[in-house]
């Protein structure tokens, strides 16, 4: 007996193919910097989660834990991200600004609650909130995203007004300011530093007032100086990164095996899993200075592939940048670039000895569920902005129907 055709857009295939050009219709037509994005955010991702595992089974094996729970953890929190990415690539640009009130309130809120009996400190810095027994939150990495948000509605709408000093001044920074203050608050100076970065790429992608930035610039720098110096915990480090470690206080015992996990490593490194420095010799070795495991497993050429892969994810978000004629997308996508290449530069350099140790993680390879499930959400709004117009306009910005863009 004959076979009777199937009815297109019947088989799986076809309801498939169906289904992507009603989201291309509805979110846009993905560019080439889209999938750039996509494949180097795939793959710090998945090189994070090997290196956290290689790290932090050591330090639980050594205490007596299951080895393989902090990588369960993290695994979850790359997934949850990971689909919170995808989710948010396909919200128009007039989602993203109905999200920028709302989302900016949540983290204030949270990052009051940061004092209250909720909250609790670790390593000195009180910027969690408890979740459970062992579950927490770090409100600061959802302050940062929503920072970019809003920045980009309150800057988009002043237009030709920003070149402006007191349109550049109000009302960015004051509340940027308050973000900071309560991130301060908390005694957490490296996340501190990387807030500030993300309000002054915004003003500058905005074409904000050259004095306001400079001025604004120069005070930030001033400030985290003299944070600095009136700690006795932030002195120390600053001391010991210039060469004071004959105290016997063993303040560059950390940067130091960090140093020494990178010279090991030599060319092509020990080995996946073969880490010497992570048994208990780098105290958190799957957190802040886990590029000196990757540099001693991998080898040079390890880390080189690690700052490949952040020039290319930096290169496809400028890209974005650079298609689009809009600022809410132009200031929006500056200051992710700026937080998440700010932030690993900042990380590499604090491992290489190049800066002080500030506590900051390296993004999306760092153990943290906070900062990586917000990360990959930033990475997600600029996936948003990496598709072309909407095909028939719909759940588009009005604003850019008349630019649709032409990138392939």
């Amino acid at each position: 007996m004959a076979r009777t055709p199937a009815q297109p857009g019947t088989t799986a295939d076809g309801r498939l193919q169906r289904l992507r050009r009603r989201l291309n219709e509805v979110a846009g037509r993905p560019s080439v910097s889209y999938y750039w994005i996509i494949g180097t955010t795939l793959a710090l991702t998945c090189i994070g989660l090997m290196t956290v595992l290689s790290a932090s089974a050591a330090e639980s094996i050594s205490q007596g834990q299951d080895p393989y729970s902090l990588f369960i953890k993290e695994s979850i929190f790359a997934v949850t991200g990971l689909a919170l990415m995808m989710g948010l690539s396909f919200v128009p640009p007039s989602g993203l600004k109905r999200l920028s009130w709302p989302v900016l309130g949540l983290s204030v809120f949270l990052l009051l609650l940061v004092f209250t009996p909720m909250g609790k400190s670790v390593g000195g810095n009180r910027n969690w909130i408890n979740l459970g027994d062992t579950m927490s939150f770090q409100p600061s990495e959802a302050a940062k995203l929503a920072l970019a948000l809003w920045m980009a509605m309150v800057l988009a709408r002043k237009g030709d007004l920003i070149r402006e000093w007191r349109h550049t001044l109000l009302p960015v920074v004051p509340v940027g300011g308050a973000v900071v203050g309560l991130v301060l608050l908390g005694h957490d100076l490296g996340t501190s530093v990387i807030t500030m970065s993300i309000v002054a790429a915004g003003l500058y992608f905005a074409g904000g007032s050259k004095r306001v930035l400079l001025a604004a610039g120069g005070g930030g720098l001033l400030a985290a100086v003299l944070l600095a110096a009136l700690s006795g915990n932030r002195t120390s480090r600053l001391s010991a990164w210039l060469g004071n470690c004959d105290n016997g206080q063993g303040l560059c015992d950390q940067a130091q095996n960090g140093l020494y996990a990178l010279a090991s490593g030599r060319w092509f490194g020990v080995g996946l899993g073969q880490s010497r420095q992570k048994w208990s010799w780098i105290p958190e070795a799957h957190n802040d200075f886990i590029f000196a495991i990757l540099g001693e497993e991998l080898g040079l050429i390890g880390t080189l592939v690690i700052i490949l892969l952040y020039a290319i994810l930096a290169f496809a978000i400028f890209r974005v940048i650079m298609k689009r004629n809009d600022t809410f997308a132009r200031v929006a996508c500056g200051s992710i670039l700026a937080w998440i290449i700010g932030q690993a530069f900042v990380n590499i350099a604090m491992v290489a000895g190049l800066l002080p140790v500030i506590g900051v993680p390296l993004p999306l390879i760092s153990y943290g569920g906070s900062a990586l499930v917000v990360t990959l959400a930033a990475l997600g709004v600029v996936l948003s902005f990496a598709r072309s117009a909407p095909e028939h306009g719909r759940g588009a910005d009005p604003a850019l129907k008349r630019t649709a863009l032409k990138e392939p």
